[in-house]
């Protein structure tokens, strides 16, 4: 029983109330215990949001991210303790309701800020999955978007060309589009060629069988009809002659128009495929660097955006987001709320007990202000007349000296007023044998030096 009085007095001192006033009122005990049960409640929800959202958004090692944790469920804890300290019963509704809104809006940003975390935790599957959606819609948009960059505008048709020159390059210069002309003509030669060579084999093979008899006239020997298809094949032989020599020229127009067709793609071969490489690296890196950043952005941002998503396509989830997003504010603002509450019902007797203790404090220190105002008055007092004394001493010492310096300047005027002393008349030195020297000297300069005093004279003695 002891053990459970102790922890029961340590929530409700948790829960805002005073040690003293438990003692004179113990049946406020257990319901301040119960408030100080839900403080310790919406801190545990806080210590696990925020360790969910530091290991979301910032991938921090679950242990480190508990520990911090634990410091954000301590402030949390604390600023719902300071709403529940602040408010104070109070018979007015109208001062109820002002200190209560302030704090129930406080108290709902907080439930806010802890209840999102939590919401996000609960359907991180369902959002994992979106996200890699999402990743996957931003990598094309971001590839598209690149490929109509202006860098990288000509990209296509520079892999079309070096495409080209490889083959023209490969083909010997046969490949290039532009000796179309040379090879149609070429064409044409080679065909014009095969039939003045396919007409006179037929004109020859004529010529031999009315020769042989075999044909014609089928007379054999050099007969008018041989000798006619003899001059018909002969007369062929020079067009086959003359197709045969347009056919070598036009076979070297092309071969020389393949070959310089070859050199100067083989030469733009070389810068632009080292420019398609270039363009070519450059383009990778960048959907590269895209893609890690794509790829590691889980953070908070993108999670809400993926549970807006799912939200607007599935009600369910949408409203099981509602739901659960108001229980976890609920359960934060309930603390300020049971006090509203209770302010807003009568008295009990801890608070009676509550306003009695303050206004005795108030009188006990009004007393004991007036008491230290009275004290501090006799001590000024006490000052002031030590001063006056010490002042009084002052100018007595001040006006002895004064009179003290007149007494002495009378003094001074009174011998600078008597007459000189004449001197002494001579000894006879003879009779005095014995007085000489030093003796005698001194004896001398004291009856002239001697002062007389005139009778009546009075000497004014100071203080």
């Amino acid at each position: 029983m002891a053990g459970r009085r102790r922890l029961q007095d340590r929530l409700a001192v948790l829960g805002g109330a005073r040690p003293d006033l438990l003692e004179s009122a113990p049946g406020a005990r257990p319901r301040f215990a119960a408030l100080g049960g839900v403080l310790l409640s919406t801190g545990g929800l806080a210590v696990a949001s925020a360790s969910f959202a530091l290991h979301m958004a910032l991938g921090v090692w679950w242990p480190f991210a508990l520990l911090l944790g634990l410091g954000w469920g301590a402030v949390v804890v604390n600023l719902d303790r300071m709403l529940l300290v602040g408010m104070a019963h109070d018979a007015s509704l109208k001062r109820n309701l002002a200190l209560a809104v302030p704090r129930v809006g406080l108290a709902l940003v907080l439930g806010v800020v802890v209840a999102t975390p939590l919401t996000l935790q609960v359907f991180h599957k369902e959002i994992d999955a979106e996200i890699t959606v999402m990743q996957a819609e931003a990598a094309d948009a971001y590839r598209e978007s690149l490929e109509a960059d202006a860098r990288f505008a000509g990209l296509d048709e520079l892999r079309e060309k070096v495409a080209l020159e490889q083959d023209v390059v490969a083909t010997g210069g046969s490949a290039d589009p532009a000796l179309v002309a040379v090879q149609a003509d070429l064409t044409a030669t080679q065909a014009a060629y095969d039939a003045a060579l396919a007409t006179q084999r037929d004109l020859e093979a004529r010529a031999q069988c009315e020769l042989d008899g075999t044909c014609g006239t089928g007379d054999a020997g050099t007969g008018e009809a041989y000798l006619q298809a003899r001059a018909a094949a002969d007369a062929q032989a020079g067009v086959v002659a003359s197709a045969r020599a347009e056919l070598d020229d036009a076979t070297d127009a092309a071969a020389g128009a393949e070959a310089r067709s070859a050199d100067l793609a083989a030469a733009a071969l070389a810068t632009d495929s080292a420019e398609l490489a270039r363009l070519t690296a450059e383009l990778d890196r960048l959907q590269a660097a895209f893609d890690s950043t794509n790829e590691g952005s889980g953070g908070i941002l993108l999670r809400l955006e993926a549970l807006d998503r799912l939200s607007e396509r599935n009600a369910t989830l949408a409203a099981a987001k509602f739901m659960l997003s108001l229980l976890f504010m609920c359960v934060e603002i309930l603390p300020v709320l049971m006090k509203v509450l209770l302010n807003f019902g009568p008295p009990t007797a801890y608070d009676r007990l509550a306003a009695l203790r303050d206004s005795g404090d108030v009188d006990i220190e009004e007393l004991q202000q007036q008491s230290r105002r009275s004290v501090a008055e006799a001590k000024e007092e006490l000052l002031v007349m030590a001063e006056q004394e010490r002042l009084d001493r002052q100018k007595a010492a001040i006006r002895v000296r004064r009179l003290a310096a007149l007494a002495q300047e009378q003094i001074d005027a009174e011998e600078a007023a008597r007459p000189v002393p004449q001197p002494a008349p001579p000894v006879d030195e003879a009779g005095r044998i014995w007085d000489t020297g030093p003796i005698r000297l001194a004896r001398s300069a004291a009856r002239t030096i001697r002062p007389t005093r005139r009778p009546g004279a009075r000497v004014t003695s100071g203080v």
